[in-house]
């Protein structure tokens, strides 16, 4: 009996299966990663399941094969592969190279080739062999020891074809799967078959005659005239679909089976893609951390009082936090460090020496911090001020390269040529959540971070100076780091009970929907279960079943969106999960992140995050409150001015992006439109569709705002198709329409990729650097990517610039004026303040004189304002 369990997978096959049966993902740094997450999920479960000794994922090696000399239109229907597919091969291959499972492709050959000349090498040995595949055409490969896994609609939910299943399905032999394709053809592969022949038809021709030559054989027999003129008329090309749907098992592969022996992955690389590709589900699922290698000894002084002999003009200082959430975690010590000491005191003993306070609140006393921002709200939350900060190590690595950048001050040290740092897994406990360390080892722990930003201080200045960056750092991110630190730790007021007045409104809405849901269909039943909805939807009602997964019916919202119009229960669901979704992450969700001390909610803002310069908003989102539907704009009424008789002002940019594009791209038709504020995107209809403002339709202007948009973002005839839900033909020819239409930005996307290609980075307007090392790559995937992403990062990073110097610039401009108006919130192009009525008159001419002035470009900025007594009334 054999001991070998052969897996072969068929990777283009199940790399497109994954891609469109999962929505489009990314990660943080704007790559798709929705293909070979499914693939990952995927890959898990089957090794996880059936532990094989032996693997293979075989590739198409290209789009000619030696099946194109029998038909050359094979394959000829298909189109192109979306670009946001395109650039996962990359990462795919590089995963399978962190598992180390061997790949293969052969020229002129398809996957299907290799794993059908493979499986029948090993079955000629007895051994077990598995085949996956999302391509049913492989189901002729199955025998005795073969079973073949066809992916349904997901891609974990697979269906094993045996000789057995087959006979049960169809009725047939494995051999006669190519039969079938032969008479019924395979519209995928473009293999003609017979026209208006179809499965049924195929297989009882099979079930009587046996095989294609049978079926001639017999012709006589066959009954109805019109089915044998159709037989009749295309024989040869019955034949002809036969011998093109055959799997060739004699390929001349160059391996055999002992290449495919399987010892299992590289954990280390595993986790290093999955980082990269921020599968955090993953990562959460696994235990592993990489080893540290342990750091030098060190020398310091633990104090207990800290006096004015050990406080200098220059220090590097780190406090150590509990956790990430800095507004509520404990404080577990603080390290001073300069030239010549370095000392390590307790949180309590700090906090109650007055030589330190003053010290820290010292605009004249240079301090060297780890990540200024975190400090600063901690500090505040304990009534100490924190000023004079020279340098933040944080900003001035993630400035320096934003790809690289990571909370942990060990990772980011080493990375600049200073390796003596521990980890946090060191003194928190390796893969495990935080437990209490001990002294000794948290005394070493913080002075080490400590000495790491004080050596470190003059190589980030010398980096930033090379790349001509330093006033983006000393003028832009590091102020911007104070104002934004005080922002959330003075936080933004919540009014508890309208959050929970709106939570059962919502209730009783939701309540008034799942009658009608239970009304319309027939019965009641738990509309939250998957399983149950999939059975009421597509079987009692009768609609039309789009995906399937391994518990039943795809109840997913795509799915549901295909479906709306064709019953009335649709709509109702789609608002109930609106609706539960609103209940759930923004009432629930907000409620939990109100500080009972302030009644306030403190976000936090990822200041070192995107790739792209802009803010990010956590624990909670504040960026992120829906406001599409009116029940979601309805939960900005809970915010409110935390002085009573007090108004919020919200003032945004308009259509930032795409005057930053017109800046960019000289496009005169673009600058003559924002400087004439005439409507952009009823001018970008009529430019495209050579129209009239007056014939301009509502679906034209649509159109014409989702490709201004889409442009900034560098989107594909692909993704456009599914934002407008139009052909991937008719998205392309509209963009191609749009790019003529605006010479000046044809001009500007052709020339900045040519600037990345000579200098490997693109720039946005105050110089930050996004880095593209695939942009000469000679892998077409990742250079396109790189290319795209060459276009839009200088439009939304300097868009984000701008917001970013309005932000220091308005900060100056309250203090200047004396006001007692406050900046609380930024939500990408807008800025929110509270004020005392006195002062709106003030803020409606200064706010949008500073944030239009915040850079000078080709196109006047614009900004819209307006104030309420909740931010749901500043709209």
């Amino acid at each position: 009996m054999s001991k070998n369990k052969i897996l072969l997978l068929d990777g283009n096959s199940l790399a497109y299966r994954a891609f469109f049966a999962l929505p489009l993902l990314t990660n943080e740094h704007g790559i798709h990663t929705n293909s070979v997450y499914g693939f990952t999920m995927m890959l898990q479960k089957i090794l996880d399941d059936e532990q094989p000794t032996h693997m293979l994922v075989a590739f198409d090696a290209g789009k000619t094969t030696f099946r194109h000399t029998t038909f050359g239109e094979y394959k000829g229907g298909r189109q192109k592969t979306p670009s946001e597919l395109s650039e996962q091969f990359p990462y795919l291959r590089k995963l399978l190279e962190a598992y180390q499972i061997p790949q293969y492709e052969l020229e002129m050959y398809e996957a299907d080739d290799i794993i059908g000349t493979l499986s029948k090498q090993a079955e000629a040995l007895g051994e077990k062999v598995i085949i996956v595949s999302g391509d049913k055409d492989l189901t002729q490969l199955s025998s005795e020891t073969t079973t073949v896994y066809i992916t349904r609609k997901g891609i974990t939910d697979m269906e094993k074809y045996t000789p057995a299943h087959i006979q049960e399905k169809y009725g047939l032999t494995p051999n006669q799967i190519i039969d079938m394709k032969g008479l019924m053809g395979d519209a995928s592969d473009n293999i003609p078959g017979i026209p208006g022949v179809g499965e049924k038809t195929a297989i009882k021709l099979l079930l009587e005659h046996h095989s294609v030559d049978g079926v001639y054989e017999g012709l006589d027999r066959v009954s109805g005239v019109k089915l044998k003129e159709k037989l009749v008329a295309n024989e040869e090309q019955a034949k002809m679909s036969k011998v093109l749907a055959t799997i060739e098992t004699k390929a001349p592969i160059t391996i055999d089976l002992d290449y495919l022996a399987y010892s299992g992955p590289d954990m280390d690389e595993v986790i290093k893609i999955w980082q990269e590709l921020s599968f955090k589900s993953l990562l959460e699922k696994t235990s592993y951390a990489q080893e540290e290698k342990p750091p030098s000894e060190i020398k310091f002084t633990t104090l207990t009082e800290i006096t004015d002999k050990h406080l200098s003009d220059e220090m590097a200082v780190h406090l150590e936090l509990y956790d990430e959430q800095y507004h509520t975690a404990d404080m577990l010590g603080i390290a001073l460090v300069d030239e010549k000491n370095a000392y390590f005191i307790k949180v309590d003993d700090a906090f109650a020496s007055e030589p330190f306070r003053k010290w820290l609140a010292d605009d004249t006393k240079k301090k060297r911090l780890v990540d200024s921002k975190t400090a600063l709200a901690a500090f505040r939350r304990n009534d100490i001020l924190l000023d004079g900060v020279e340098f933040d190590f944080v900003l001035a690595a993630y400035i320096v390269n934003p790809a690289i950048t990571s909370d942990d001050v060990a990772v980011l040290s080493r990375t600049f040529g200073y390796s003596d740092v521990f980890t946090n897994e060191h003194v928190y406990g390796k893969g495990a959540k935080k437990s209490v360390p001990v002294d000794a080892e948290l005394a070493e722990h913080v002075v080490r971070k400590a000495m790491a930003v004080w050596n470190l201080r003059s190589v980030m200045d010398d980096k930033l100076k090379e790349n001509e960056q330093y006033e983006l750092y000393q003028d832009l991110e590091l102020p911007l780091a104070t104002i934004l630190g005080k922002m959330e730790s003075d936080g933004v007021k919540v009014d508890r009970q309208t959050l929970v007045d709106i939570g059962e409104d919502l209730a009783g809405k939701l309540t008034e929907i799942e009658q009608k849901i239970y009304h319309a269909a027939g019965e009641k039943f738990n509309i939250n279960s998957p399983k149950q909805l999939g059975i009421i939807l597509f079987e009692k009602l009768g609609l039309p079943p789009q995906k399937k997964t391994k518990t039943g019916y795809s109840t997913a919202a795509d799915v549901l969106e295909k479906l709306e119009g064709k019953h009335e229960v649709i709509s109702h669901i789609l608002l109930f999960r609106q609706l539960g979704k609103l209940q759930s992450t923004y009432i629930e969700g907000l409620l939990k992140e109100i500080h009972k001390d302030d009644e306030k909610i403190h976000t936090r803002y990822q200041q070192s995050l995107t790739q792209t310069g802009r803010l990010s908003s956590t624990n909670p989102n504040l960026q992120n409150i829906p406001i599409r539907l009116e029940e979601g704009r309805k939960i900005r009424k809970a915010f409110v001015p935390s002085q009573p008789g007090w108004v919020l002002f919200a003032a945004d940019y308009s259509q930032i992006e795409l005057r930053v594009l017109a800046h960019m791209s000289d496009d005169e038709e673009l600058i003559h439109a924002f400087q004439n504020d005439l409507d952009i995107h009823t001018k970008t209809a009529m430019d495209v569709f050579h129209v009239e403002a007056d014939a301009v339709t509502s679906d034209m202007r649509r159109a014409a705002k989702a490709v201004n948009f889409g442009i900034v973002y560098g989107i594909s005839d692909y993704g456009l198709s599914q934002n407008l839900s139009i052909t991937r033909k008719e998205a392309a020819e509209f963009i191609d329409r749009y790019l003529k239409s605006f010479p000046g930005v044809k001009g500007y996307m052709d020339d900045i990729v040519q600037d990345a290609k000579q200098k490997g980075y693109v720039t946005t307007i105050l110089n930050r650097r996004r880095y593209l090392p695939d942009i000469t790559s000679s892998n077409f995937n990742l250079k396109s990517f790189a290319e795209r992403t060459a276009m839009n990062t200088p439009i939304q990073g300097s868009a984000a610039d701008i917001i970013k110097k309005a932000m220091i610039d308005m900060a100056k401009r309250l203090e200047t004026e004396n006001l007692q108006t406050k900046m609380l919130l930024q939500v990408h192009d807008e800025l929110i303040f509270e004020a005392p009525p006195e002062e709106i008159a003030i803020l409606e001419k200064i706010v949008p004189e500073v944030m239009e002035h915040a850079i000078e470009l080709k196109v006047p900025l614009k900004v819209d304002f307006a104030y309420g007594a909740t931010w749901f009334d500043t709209k």
